[in-house]
């Protein structure tokens, strides 16, 4: 089956080198699991979208069913206005790069890269036509000879990227292709993946990852998912800065977001919220009357935190840990909280003068204030954000 995906694309002119992916009300099932639930989305030509999310979300399935590689129970998929559900693998246009390589061990690199095209009976000039520019593409034209016992993992990779590319598609699919690699090849081939869509800008690509710094640093459309829905659609910094929920705003970012409780003790012009019976803090959104009382998660991230300089909205934490890294430190600190402690983290530029058991004054930037109810939702002036 995985071959399928390689095989089998017509040629094409260059207005039909792009293509929307329409995915509505999808639904899909093993057994008795319900893994994915009433998707709808659409991918737009062109895009660089990734599919995000923790284990067991359901991604690497949504990506295998535009594939084809596997079935759908319910709904639609349809790539450049054509609905694929009954279309195999080598009809959908498309092809993908697995997280495993899935490379011939007894071909040589060429001979991989050429794979689909020799069976689509391509002239063998066009077949080396098309390796070589591949080749050149990903900088891989001294490995033409090897095997791919002779790669490393990151060349392994570039190689089922550049079989890929000789396909021409209209969609490229990545499932995780950079798991397998180490820190350092991993930032190295994400910036070579990000120039590859820069460089064929025709192209859609559709990426599955669990690593959220590849997410924000490669899409320009972001689907976070979780437990077989979607949680957000939007840019990285829209994810960022407007998180719908406390999945999306604990999801994204590195560190997470700080997420503590507070009570709204006053709704007027300038409305406070109580984090303790000793912290009480001005709140920047609008609530309604009825708020008052009322509980809600407030969020702030890391880098948000900064020293106090004034008396004015400040708390006191006990710091716990402080890992210097360099450009910037990372305090990790616990204030007290009027049911518990609540654990913060603050990243602060540069080497703070700061040591395990101080007592710190903070202060959250002004505008970087997040608000979430008792349901998890982003609220903003009085509204829950649907």
């Amino acid at each position: 089956m995985y071959d399928d995906v390689f095989i089998h694309l017509k040629d094409r002119s260059k207005e039909d080198e792009v293509a929307d992916i329409n995915i509505n009300t999808v639904n899909k099932y093993f057994g008795d699991v319900h893994v994915i639930k009433d998707v709808s989305l659409d991918i737009k030509s062109q895009s660089f979208t990734v599919l995000v999310g923790p284990s067991g979300c359901g991604k690497s399935t949504m990506l295998r069913m535009i594939a084809g590689l596997e079935d759908i129970n319910s709904g639609t998929i349809s790539i450049d206005g054509q609905v694929v559900n009954d279309l195999p693998p080598k009809q959908r246009n498309i092809a993908m790069v697995f997280q495993s390589y899935a490379l011939y061990p007894h071909m040589t690199v060429f001979d991989n890269m050429a794979f689909g095209l020799k069976l689509e009976k391509k002239s063998k000039i066009e077949i080396k036509e098309r390796v070589k520019e591949a080749a050149r593409i990903l900088q891989i034209e001294s490995l033409l000879d090897r095997k791919p016992k002779q790669l490393s993992g990151g060349q392994k990779q570039r190689v089922a990227i550049g079989r890929a590319i000789t396909r021409n598609p209209k969609v490229f699919l990545f499932d995780e292709p950079l798991s397998n690699l180490d820190a350092a090849l991993r930032v190295a081939t994400r910036i070579e993946l990000a120039n590859l869509h820069d460089s064929m800008p025709d192209a859609t690509m559709v990426y599955v990852t669990h690593d959220q710094v590849e997410a924000m640093t490669l899409a320009n459309q972001i689907i976070v998912l979780s437990e077989g829905q979607i949680e957000q659609i939007g840019s990285p910094l829209e994810l960022y800065e407007e998180p719908d929920n406390l999945f999306v705003a604990k999801f994204i970012g590195s560190p997470a977001m700080n997420i503590i409780p507070i009570e709204i003790l006053s709704t007027g012009i300038n409305p406070v919220g109580k984090i303790s019976e000793k912290i009480k803090i001005t709140l920047e959104t609008k609530f309604s009357s009825s708020d008052k009382g009322r509980e809600f998660h407030l969020g702030f991230r890391p880098e948000n935190l900064m020293l106090a300089k004034t008396d004015k909205n400040s708390f006191t934490a006990r710091v716990s840990l402080v890992e210097s890294l360099g450009e910037y430190a990372l305090v990790y600190a616990t204030i007290p909280g009027s049911k518990s402690d609540q654990n913060i983290i603050a990243k602060l530029l540069g080497t703070p003068k700061i040591s395990k058991g101080d007592q710190v004054s903070f202060q959250i930037q002004k505008g970087k204030l997040h608000l979430f109810d008792e349901e998890g939702k982003r609220y903003v002036n009085g509204k829950k954000q649907i």
